[in-house]
């Protein structure tokens, strides 16, 4: 696990809803049950500084660093998908972006990375289609130094879904569904303090889950077949998170002092 991925968890899922600011040494506390050192996460935060995700604050308990409005931003719509909050309805469109990318090659990269993050797929050379209109995207656009072209389309035949691996889709939600239970099971195990644990398996069940973001658009569900079973998938990781979440609450306010 990157250091700056799980920064991105715990201000998303454990700070957002605390105001999204904490003092280092508590954040340096709350990933040491998950394996992320001290080192490690200073850097990271210095890095998110950089590139505009977290600005430094002076709290009650010492230095800290809090969430920028572009983060914010961003987490608060990746919590929308990864708790599934919203299911939109689709009115039969697709959205079509003819994106003229940057030049830079690592610039190309960061888009194609951000454009599939926010429910994007390229379905020819810098034709990228996503069955609902995305408000991120004149952001990651801008961001890029890119610029964009946007059709709808009321028509594709076939319809546009083999733009995303479906496939490896469906068996990663059924991978991911038969090591769940392993996964929360050995931090319960791993860890003397049962809050500490309860935050530990909550924390790494919520990062697996995450990595669906980059894989999964959220397809109309008359695009999927009756037995998609990101379906079961998403009941199963809902009822863990909810059920964990106490433990792990009671734990993050006694690494903030409260």
């Amino acid at each position: 696990m990157h250091a700056r991925s799980a920064l991105f968890d715990v201000y998303g899922d454990h700070l957002r809803p605390r105001g999204g600011q904490a003092p280092v040494a508590a954040v340096v506390r709350m990933l040491d049950p998950v394996g992320i050192q001290a080192p490690a996460v200073r850097t990271a935060i210095s890095r998110m500084v950089m590139q505009g995700w977290l600005e430094p604050v002076q709290l009650r308990g010492g230095r800290g660093y809090r969430t920028t409005e572009r983060a914010n931003h961003r987490l608060d719509e990746a919590a929308d998908r990864i708790y599934r909050r919203t299911e939109p309805a689709w009115d039969g469109c697709w959205q079509v972006a003819f994106v003229d990318p940057p030049r830079e090659r690592s610039a190309r990269m960061r888009l194609r990375a951000d454009l599939t993050f926010v429910g994007y797929a390229e379905l020819a050379d810098n034709v990228w289609v996503s069955p609902f209109p995305r408000s991120e995207l004149a952001e990651v656009l801008d961001r890029a130094g890119a610029t964009v072209r946007t059709a709808r389309a009321r028509e594709f035949d076939p319809e546009p879904t083999e733009a995303w691996d479906l496939p490896g889709l469906r068996a990663a939600y059924q991978e991911w569904m038969s090591t769940a239970d392993d996964l929360i099971a050995g931090q319960l195990e791993a860890h003397d303090d049962e809050d500490e644990a309860a935050f530990a398996a909550r924390f790494l069940l919520v990062h697996e889950w995450r990595k669906f973001l980059f894989a999964d658009p959220g397809l109309p569900v008359e695009l999927l077949p009756a037995d998609w079973p990101g379906r079961a998938a998403a009941e199963l990781f809902a009822t863990e998170a909810e059920r964990l979440q106490p433990g792990a609450d009671r734990f993050v306010a006694t690494c903030l002092g409260a």
